[in-house]
């Protein structure tokens, strides 16, 4: 069973981030325009009602596994939405399919080249896997040491809930080090890329150093007082940047 919602004629393909799930987009499922847009929520494996499947872990077969998806559901022509490192497997679903791609949304998007950590970053991410501290600290510092203690705590519960710790480990080497720049070339597939504000991980400025520098057509879009994860942040004004851009494609 796959997670969707709307009926609407354009189909959009939401890849969730490292921890996430088809469950983890917070309020944005209640907020979209069902009438225009039917969304779908794949799981990566080890991840949600896929907790139990086993694989490689990386962002091409997270690609890979979706674009089977689709092919499950009919769709032949869909837009694709990643979340984090759900944008780094959106890029390779559009260098697999990209015939079939409208338009690709990246929200806090992990670029498809390795991802630059120093010594004290790698420990902290490759940590998290196994230290709910780490995974607190990590949503912290991405949205800006704003948050509330007991949404941090709740999001903390939720991730280590919705994965396995195969999967979560396994991913974070995939988003980090894989390097997908060979295969993506320069489609001309109109692209946007929202970020938060307060993120300092995958902020404006990075994006101007990665995906529009990898991607001839690409859309920036900061939302003020808001870091890496809109759809509990700012779930009506990211439905309305995402479904603005994807209007007329």
């Amino acid at each position: 069973m796959v997670k969707s919602v709307g009926e609407g004629d354009h189909a959009v393909v939401c890849l969730h981030g490292w921890f996430g799930s088809a469950d983890g987009w917070g309020y944005l499922p209640e907020v979209v325009d069902r009438s225009r847009f039917t969304y779908v929520f794949p799981e990566m494996r080890g991840y949600g009602e896929r907790r139990d499947e086993t694989g490689e872990y990386t962002m091409r077969e997270y690609a890979t596994d979706a674009l089977a998806v689709a092919d499950w559901l009919g769709l032949d022509r869909f837009s694709v939405v990643g979340h984090s490192m759900g944008g780094k497997a959106a890029a390779s679903l559009l260098a697999q399919a990209g015939d079939r791609v409208r338009a690709l949304v990246g929200i806090s998007p992990v670029p498809p080249a390795p991802v630059p950590l120093d010594e004290d970053g790698r420990d902290l991410f490759f940590g998290a896997p196994e230290h709910d501290r780490n995974r607190r600290a990590i949503i912290d510092l991405t949205t800006g040491g704003r948050s509330s203690g007991a949404w941090l705590d709740d999001m903390v519960a939720f991730s280590r809930s919705a994965s396995t710790e195969a999967a979560t480990a396994g991913a974070v080497r995939s988003w980090v080090g894989d390097d997908y720049l060979a295969e993506v070339g320069r489609p001309e597939t109109p692209i946007a890329c929202i970020v938060g504000e307060t993120d300092p991980a995958m902020s404006a400025d990075a994006m101007r150093q990665s995906w529009m520098q990898i991607y001839p057509n690409v859309t920036l879009v900061e939302l003020a007082s808001c870091g890496h994860y809109p759809m509990h942040e700012a779930p009506v004004r990211l439905a309305t940047q995402v479904e603005a851009f994807l209007s007329d494609k």
